[in-house]
Formats: C-alpha cells, structure tokens, sequence
C-alpha cells in the first residue's frame, strides 16, 4: 500500500521531513550568506498535488517565475523567465545535460534514446535523426499522416459536439500524437483513437500509465525501494513497460522482415536502408 492511501501517516511525515529539510536550509543560509532562489514548497507539494501538478506547477511559475523544491536529497531549481530557458537549451546547452538522476528515473521507459542521454550517444542519435526528419519524402509522407490524423480527431469531436458527449480531450490529444508518430515511425495503424486495432488500443493504454507512473519517480522518494521489492505503481510500471517492449520488438522484426519487398515507408525503414547503404 503506498503511504499517499493513508492521509494521516503521510501528513505527518510530510511535515516531519519539511521541517527537517527547512532546519537544514536556513543552517546552510546562515553560514554561507549566499542569496538564493525563493522556495516555492517541497516534492511532498507536488505528491499532494499530483493529479493536477500541471496547473500547480503552473501557479508556482506565474507566482516565482525561478524558484527551488526542496526533496530530502536534493534541491531543484525551476524557472519560466524566457532568457534562462534560452541559456539553458541554447546558449549553455552542453553545460545542462539530463545527468545521472533524470536518466535512472526514464530508464525504464525511454531506454537510452535521445530524450534521456547526454554527450556523445546524444549526438549520434541526433545526427541520426535530424538527417532523417530533413528529408523531403519523409516531410511530405509525415505532413500526410499528420493531417489524416487532424482531420480523424476533428470528426471525433465534432460528433461527440453533435450528440452532447463528453470528452477526454488530454487523452484524445495524446493518441493522436501516438497514432500519428506510429505510422510516420514504423509504418504501422495504431488507430488508439478508434480503437479498432486491440493491440494498438491496450498499447496506448500502457503507455500512458507507464508515462503517469514515470513521472510520478519525480515525486516518490521511495520509487527505488518499491522497484526492488517490485511492489505499488512500480510493479505496475514494470508490467507496463514489458507489454511496451514486446509490442515495439515484435513491430521492429516485421519492418525488417517486410523491407526487402517495400518502398520504405516508415523512419525505421528508411534508417536501416541508410544503414545497409
């Protein structure tokens, strides 16, 4: 059972850790006299707002602009104001990678893609990838499906408009994301939309758990006792991620199996030309 089921246990311990992060704080302040960031609140906050943190964090955002969230192990800056976001994913790039915290938290998901390494696996896959997306024939096959894909979503929201119904319009955006990067990556109909495809419509459904649950490392201090014991949202996660793993293992050995009599009509399939040119 996870402590977030049990209001008064996790009240108190909320508490109890706030005051000894707070003790700490104000000791080090006063000893080094250094101005810092103002502390916007703690990653119990964010737990306790988990199921709105958008909207929470943006509050946190209008109000500070750069702030700090204190955790028992470590301190976390945040900042909306234009010219740090600029030096940090531009002018000082290299000097802000995803280190070693955010990697272990998006293993388990993402793997070693692009979103969660740094230096030279970074640029590789970069490289890789840009040259791909630059292409004029995967442009204009992109630009089609995202547009198929639009035009699908429309039509949903329009009838749900015609009949009253409403929608989960998060959710709908995200599968059509997903359905949209799926055909432009493997060549494949996830239609989780519809939902006409099971497979692509359980895939859908892991992954965005598996996203929630990766996300919520974040704020979990415990995350790495509950994956070792394998219990709560990260035996969920695990699951998870497994179904995500066959289901992307089994796509991957069917492009190649279909290559040999295709026109390369996916980024898998274009890169393994690349790659036997």
């Amino acid at each position: 059972m996870d402590i977030q089921s049990n209001p008064y246990l996790f009240a108190v311990l909320s508490a109890s850790l706030t005051l000894l992060m707070l003790q700490f704080l104000f000791r080090k302040l006063n000893k080094n006299n250094k101005k810092y960031h103002p502390v916007a609140g703690t990653v119990f906050n964010q737990l306790m707002n988990f199921n709105t943190l958008h909207h929470y964090m943006t509050d946190l955002a209008r109000k500070y602009k750069t702030y700090r969230l204190l955790s028992p192990f470590r301190n976390e800056i945040y900042t909306a104001e234009p010219n740090n976001v600029e030096y940090i994913l531009k002018t000082n790039f290299d000097n802000y990678g995803k280190g070693l915290y955010n990697y272990l938290n998006l293993k388990d998901l993402l793997g070693d893609g692009i979103f969660t390494v740094d230096g030279e696996k970074w640029r590789e896959q970069r490289k890789i990838s840009s040259h791909e997306f630059s292409t004029k024939m995967l442009r204009d096959f992109s630009t089609l499906i995202f547009r198929k894909n639009a035009a699908k979503l429309a039509n949903i929201v329009s009838e749900a408009a015609m009949s009253n119904t409403k929608l989960e319009i998060q959710d709908l955006f995200m599968k059509s994301t997903l359905d949209s990067i799926f055909k432009v990556a493997f060549g494949t109909e996830l239609d989780s939309m519809c939902g006409t495809n099971e497979e692509g419509k359980n895939f859908a459904n892991a992954f965005d758990s598996a996203s929630a649950l990766t996300l919520y490392r974040y704020v979990d201090v415990f995350w790495k006792i509950k994956k070792f014991l394998n219990i709560g949202s990260e035996a969920e996660l695990k699951k998870n991620t497994q179904l995500l793993n066959e289901f992307i293992i089994k796509l991957i050995n069917t492009r190649i199996q279909q290559m040999k009599n295709s026109n390369g009509d996916s980024v898998v399939s274009l890169q393994f030309t690349t790659m036997k040119i």
